[in-house]
């Protein structure tokens, strides 16, 4: 995470998942709006996203993690996640 960056937007990920695809496609737009939030994308098939998958409980891809805390799985809903930017003061 950069200096400038507040907020960590996790994005635990699986190769050829809609899902995954999705989430990937409608983030620059959301990070436009939210420029103290920055994107790290983890492949869940690593070690590195494997023990993720442990740790938080990612039973669907992708695992969206904000400040270290799972946010949503299988998906995020935009809405959702503005809001949550907002309330973490990344606006």
């Amino acid at each position: 995470m950069s200096d400038e960056a507040k907020i960590l937007i996790q994005d635990v990920f699986v190769p050829g998942c809609v899902a995954c695809a999705q989430f990937e496609k409608m983030w620059p737009d959301i990070q436009k709006e939210f420029p103290a939030a920055a994107l790290e994308r983890i492949d869940a098939t690593t070690p590195q996203g494997q023990q993720m998958v442990v740790d938080f409980g990612i039973f669907s891809a992708p695992g969206i993690l904000i400040n270290g805390q799972l946010f949503s799985t299988g998906g995020a809903n935009r809405d959702g996640l503005i809001k949550k930017l907002r309330e973490l003061g990344g606006k």
